[in-house]
C-alpha cells in the first residue's frame, strides 16, 4: 500500500517597483504570508526597479535570467508574481523560467477555494475562477488549465473538460443563475428586517484585523478565529442586545486586502452589498500593524468601489493591548472612533455606548398617552422601540420613548 506524500511547494516571490517610496516591500510581505496561508514555503523574494512592468514578459531578460539561477539554486517549484500577470507574462515566463507561474490573484482564489464552506461562498468563488479562467484561455496552447498551477491546484481548474471555452462559459451562466437565487433570498430576508424595524451594522475591515474575534466576543457566534488571512469567508449574522431591550444584528464580512482581484470583488459583490442596506459600518483597524493607516485607505477604496459612501462608520481600533506607548490613532471620515481589544474585552462597553447612541440618531423621541382599550400598541413600542417612561394613570398610559421615524 503506498501513501501520496502531499509535497509543500516551494516559492520564490518576484515584485517590480515602479517608483521609489512605493509599498512594494509591504506588498511582498503580504504576499508572503499570503503564500504561507496557501500552504508553500517562502525560499526568497526578487524586485525589479522598473517604470513599468514589461508587457511581454512582466520582467526584464537580464533579471529573468538572475531567476533562472536562483529558481535552481535555492530547488524552488515555482514563483508567485505580486501582480496580475496578463496571460502573455505568464506564458512566457514559464517558457522562459521552465516552472510554475503564479500571481497574486490566483493564490488569493486558491485561498478562496479552500475556506469557502457554505454553499454560497463555493459558488462565488468558482464564478470567480472561472472567470480568471475564462480570459486566461487563448495562448497557452496545450497549458490550458490555467487554475492546475495554483498551490495544491484547487477548484474548477483541475477539471480538463473546462478548460474549453465553451464549457466554462456555460458553468458561468448557470453559476449566476444559482447566484441570483441566492440573491433573491437574501432580498426577502432584508426586507423582512426592514419590515420589522430592525437596525443591522455590518462589519467591515482589512483581512485579520479581529472582525470573527469581535463578533464572537459581543454574541458568542462561534466563528473561527485564526491569526491567518482570510480565516473566515462566509458571513454570518448574530443579534447584539443592548440595554433598555433594544436589539442590532451584526453581520461579518469577508476581509478586504490591497490588490483585491476583482474577479472576487464581482463574485462576491451580493455579500458585500449588505453594507449598503446597513444602518451603521463598524470598520475594524488592525491598531498593532505598522501599516494600520494603509489597510485603512484600502478599506475606505473598497467600500467606494462598491457605491458605500453615506453610511454613519464607527472605527474600532482593535489589538490595542498590544500597543507599548501613546500612538496617535484617527480616522477623519468615521463618525466615531473607539480603542478597543475584541480578545480582552477592553472598550467594548464603550462600543455599545456609542451603538445605543447612534442608533438613537435615528430616532424620535414620542410622548403619548394611550387608552387602555390601546394597551396592545405599547408593546410595539417595545419590540422596536426604546421605552424610557410608562406611567398609568386614570385617563390611560402615560409613555414616553425613542421610536424609529418610520415606526411613526
Amino acid at each position: 500500500m503506498f501513501e501520496n506524500e502531499k509535497i509543500q511547494e516551494r516559492v520564490i516571490l518576484v515584485a517590480v517597483s515602479v517608483q521609489n517610496g512605493d509599498d512594494t516591500e509591504d506588498s511582498l510581505a503580504e504576499l508572503a504570508e499570503l503564500a504561507r496561508t496557501a500552504g508553500a514555503e517562502v525560499v526568497g523574494t526578487m524586485v525589479q526597479n522598473l517604470s513599468r512592468a514589461i508587457p511581454a514578459t512582466y520582467l526584464g531578460s537580464g533579471k529573468i535570467e538572475e531567476l533562472k539561477d536562483l529558481i535552481w539554486e535555492l530547488d524552488a517549484t515555482g514563483i508567485i508574481c505580486d501582480d496580475e500577470l496578463k496571460p502573455i507574462q505568464m506564458k512566457n515566463l514559464e517558457e522562459a523560467l521552465n516552472t510554475k507561474v503564479m500571481d497574486r490573484t490566483l493564490l488569493i482564489l486558491d485561498i478562496f477555494a479552500a475556506r469557502a464552506m457554505t454553499s454560497e461562498g463555493k459558488l462565488q468563488v468558482e464564478l470567480a475562477q472561472l472567470r480568471y479562467s475564462l480570459t486566461r484561455l487563448s495562448g497557452f496552447g496545450r497549458s490550458m488549465s490555467r487554475l492546475g498551477g495554483g498551490i495544491g491546484t484547487r477548484g474548477p481548474g483541475e477539471k480538463k473538460l473546462e478548460t474549453d471555452r465553451r464549457v466554462i462559459r456555460d458553468r458561468v451562466s448557470h453559476l449566476k443563475q444559482e447566484l441570483k437565487e441566492v440573491v433573491r433570498h437574501r432580498d426577502l430576508t432584508r426586507t423582512q428586517r426592514m419590515k420589522n424595524h430592525t437596525r443591522v451594522a455590518v462589519i467591515v475591515g482589512y483581512t485579520n484585523a479581529g472582525k470573527s474575534t469581535l463578533l464572537n466576543t459581543l454574541t458568542g457566534a462561534g466563528v473561527l478565529e485564526e491569526d491567518r488571512l482570510f480565516a473566515t469567508l462566509d458571513p454570518t449574522t448574530r443579534m447584539l442586545e443592548l440595554t433598555n431591550d433594544q436589539q442590532i444584528l451584526l453581520t461579518d464580512t469577508v476581509g478586504f486586502i490591497r490588490k483585491l482581484p476583482h474577479h472576487l470583488v464581482e463574485a462576491f459583490r451580493s455579500t458585500l452589498e449588505e453594507a449598503k442596506y446597513a444602518d451603521l459600518i463598524i470598520h475594524v483597524v488592525d491598531a498593532s500593524n505598522p501599516q494600520w493607516d494603509t489597510q485603512m485607505h484600502v478599506v475606505y477604496q473598497t467600500l467606494r468601489e462598491l457605491g458605500i459612501t453615506d453610511k454613519k462608520v464607527v472605527t474600532l481600533f482593535n489589538k490595542c493591548d498590544r500597543l507599548t506607548g501613546e500612538e496617535i490613532l484617527q480616522d477623519f471620515r468615521a463618525d466615531r472612533t473607539l480603542r478597543i481589544s475584541a480578545k480582552t474585552g477592553m472598550g467594548l462597553d464603550d462600543l455599545r455606548v456609542t451603538l445605543e447612541e447612534l442608533l438613537r440618531e435615528d430616532k424620535v423621541l414620542f410622548r403619548q398617552t394611550f387608552p387602555y382599550d390601546r394597551a396592545g400598541e405599547i408593546q410595539r413600542i417595545r419590540k422596536y422601540g426604546e421605552l424610557l417612561q410608562e406611567e398609568y394613570r386614570e385617563d390611560g398610559i402615560y409613555v414616553e420613548a425613542y421610536v424609529p421615524r418610520e415606526f411613526l
